[in-house]
């Protein structure tokens, strides 16, 4: 009695195909296969998210976003810098007998440790005074900020229309 037995040989071939497969290889030697050392650039101190400008025909507008630090320790900026302005100042809106005040943030923005602060309309954010030329919405604007350690943070905030935060200076305070 001739008894045929298909089972066994097909599930030899299953189980062998992968491990020929693994020979096929591009024949690199098991020191390549070791994976890589790290060689990525490291994260910087800081950084920011959703950067933006208010749109501007003229005169002066702001910039917003979340400054994120990455570090132990906290970071404070301390001035900043745009070719888009001839006068940039940090700012804060403060209440003031009922309605918001703008005025230039003493000290500058802190960003705590491991931490984040938020530049919005109607509170911290960088303003920028006597625009050299229209800002439209899809302008890209770059940045400088000054840190108090003496470096410097770079990014670029693209323009866009709001209508929001209308608040007025402290006649307290020199701007235009």
């Amino acid at each position: 009695m001739n008894v045929n037995r298909p089972f066994p040989a097909t599930c030899a071939a299953i189980l062998l195909v992968p491990a020929l497969l693994t020979g096929c290889g591009s024949g690199s030697s098991p020191a390549e296969g070791a994976p890589a050392p790290a060689t990525s650039t490291p994260r910087p101190a800081l950084s920011i998210t959703d950067p933006w400008v208010k749109a501007a025909g003229s005169g002066m507008t702001a910039a917003f976003g979340t400054l994120v630090n990455h570090t132990d320790r906290p970071i404070t900026v301390v001035s900043a810098t745009t070719p888009a302005a001839r006068r940039i100042e940090l700012h804060e809106v403060v209440a003031t007998g009922g309605a918001s005040k703008m005025r230039p943030k003493q000290g500058g923005f802190v960003v705590p440790a491991r931490g984040a602060h938020r530049l919005t309309p109607g509170g911290d954010h960088i303003m920028l005074m006597d625009v050299t030329a229209p800002v439209e919405p899809g302008a890209e604007i770059a940045f400088t900020l000054r840190l108090s350690d003496g470096t410097t943070f770079a990014f670029t905030a693209v323009a866009k229309e709001f209508s929001g935060a209308r608040e007025s200076y402290d006649p307290g305070t020199r701007h235009g």
